[in-house]
């Protein structure tokens, strides 16, 4: 067959060229010194004007978020959405409230029991009378939809511009790490038991006040349960992180009452999603219209197909552009006690296969570590991904989730166009059936798990294509240069 011609890469990638076949170093260069800010995708990096509000007036505060918003629009980098500015009518008002919160009060009610202060009666006598409850704290916001929608800009742009110091922001497979961190450094350090001597713990509720006393806003990107160890910690943690006065806000593609939907023991996991709806509005935002498949900037060629005539010579002299002037050679990982190790990487660059990020047993723990290393990862031979791969695939998008979230860029040597990486087929294989079969599960049960499963793999998906398909943008590439941030750390 004829070698592939510009025109035919495109045809068989969802990725053009830009100008030329690949970014040299200099042109690197360039795009991290250029602002575009053309799109979804490029939001963060245009500059905003004053406001027009007033700073004295009450609704200065509500016009900062909204007005930016307002901004991006009118200037043409984001469209005019009416879904998206429902929300952010909601977030504004959270944004107003939120400028003088703090939960102090909520926690020194839940660390003192009720006490009453004397009154004189009638009769010369005392009485008591209860001190007066701190007022409730705020409801959060809970935003769900289809990929693509906006949640994710949307909420990062309210938490930019809430004036609370006391707030975080972060992946919620990340919060969960941290959460399994803390029960366990509480559990080893308590005093040994002696024989016969047993006694129960449980670390969740310190854990949640010892968060509550860091932050009083969290901020949640891509809330799902899939894990039935966080579906069990999940209500118990939340009761006591609403009760003290802890806001939330969160993005997720699914409604709160399809949360762990058709999940092992779902039953007991039913009563937080009752808390999360008391404590937080639920707004849906789905337009129908994944804005990050929209016509943006592209990167260059960061994506290639294994089939193409010279592939992997590419990704090798992209690799040597990128890697002029740093340290090469393998790197050990040390993560959670034990070491991975990545066997070409130079600097800030890693040079992977799909088999050696996904092919071994690897978790969020480890693709945070490298996120927080590498700016740039280059990941080849990754396969037409079906239900029967459930670890890699699960792993792949894990992967790209953390990637995505720490703004690491990513250049891949795939077996087909994204759009046809995940296939729905398979899934049912004798390992499915044996595990099965070794959890006692058959008929109904069984087949309510196996949905679950398949369910949770087609949701994660089509996040994944569609957040692969902005990390080739240009505007994307740009936010994940880490070079101006290392220069100044070294001056």
């Amino acid at each position: 067959m004829a070698a592939y011609t510009a025109h035919a890469a495109v045809r068989h990638s969802i990725f053009v060229f830009l100008r030329d076949s690949f970014l040299t170093s200099e042109k690197m260069c360039r795009l991290s010194a250029i602002c575009s800010g053309n799109g979804y995708a490029g939001w963060r990096t245009c500059s905003s004007s004053a406001s027009s509000c007033s700073p004295e007036s009450p609704a200065a505060d509500t016009c900062a978020v909204s007005g930016h918003y307002g901004r991006l629009v009118q200037s043409g980098s984001l469209r005019k959405d009416a879904q998206q500015r429902h929300v952010l009518q909601q977030l504004s008002q959270l944004q107003h409230t939120l400028k003088n919160y703090s939960n102090n009060n909520q926690l020194s009610k839940d660390d003192k029991e009720p006490h009453f202060t004397a009154a004189e009666n009638k009769d010369g006598g005392s009485a008591t009378k209860e001190e007066p409850s701190p007022p409730p704290p705020p409801k959060g916001v809970y935003i769900y939809g289809d990929v693509g929608t906006g949640k994710t800009m949307l909420m990062d742009m309210f938490y930019s511009h809430v004036e609370n110091t006391r707030k975080k922001r972060v992946h919620f497979n990340g919060f969960m790490l941290d959460i399994h961190k803390r029960i366990h450094r509480r559990k080893q350090s308590l005093p040994k038991r002696g024989l016969g001597k047993m006694f129960t713990y449980d670390p969740i509720s310190p854990v949640a006040m010892e968060i509550s006393e860091e932050t009083c806003l969290l901020c949640f990107d891509e809330f799902q349960v899939t894990d039935i160890a966080d579906a069990m910690i999940l209500k118990q943690l939340f009761e006591t992180l609403f009760r003290i006065g802890v806001v939330v806000v969160a993005t997720s593609n699914r409604p709160p009452d399809d949360l762990y939907k058709n999940g092992l023991q779902r039953d007991t996991f039913l009563p937080f999603i009752d808390v999360l709806k008391e404590y937080c509005h639920t707004i849906c935002l789905d337009s129908g219209i994944d804005y990050r498949r929209l016509d943006n900037a592209g990167a260059g060629k960061l994506y290639s197909i294994t089939g193409e005539p010279g592939a992997e010579a590419f990704l090798d002299v992209l690799f040597e552009e990128l890697a002029l002037k740093q340290k090469s050679g393998p790197r050990v990982l040390t993560v959670l006690g034990r070491d991975v190790t990545l066997e070409k990487t130079c600097g800030s660059i890693a040079d992977c296969s799909f088999d050696e990020l996904c092919g071994r047993p690897m978790g969020a723990s480890d693709y945070l570590e490298m996120a927080r290393l590498f700016d740039t990862v280059f990941i080849r031979h990754v396969p037409i991904l079906t239900l029967t791969l459930k670890d890699q695939a699960r792993r792949f998008t894990t992967l790209i989730d953390n990637f995505y979230d720490s703004k690491v860029r990513v250049v891949l040597l795939a077996a087909s166009p994204l759009e046809r990486l995940f296939l729905h087929t398979g899934g049912d294989d004798e390992r499915d059936r044996q595990m099965l079969d070794d959890l006692g599960l058959s008929g109904e049960a069984a087949e309510r798990l196996t949905l679950f499963t398949d369910e949770e793999e087609i949701f994660a998906f089509q996040r994944t294509v569609s957040r692969l398909t902005e990390m080739q943008t240009e505007s994307y590439w740009m936010k994940g240069d880490r070079s101006h941030s290392k220069k100044a750390m070294n001056t």
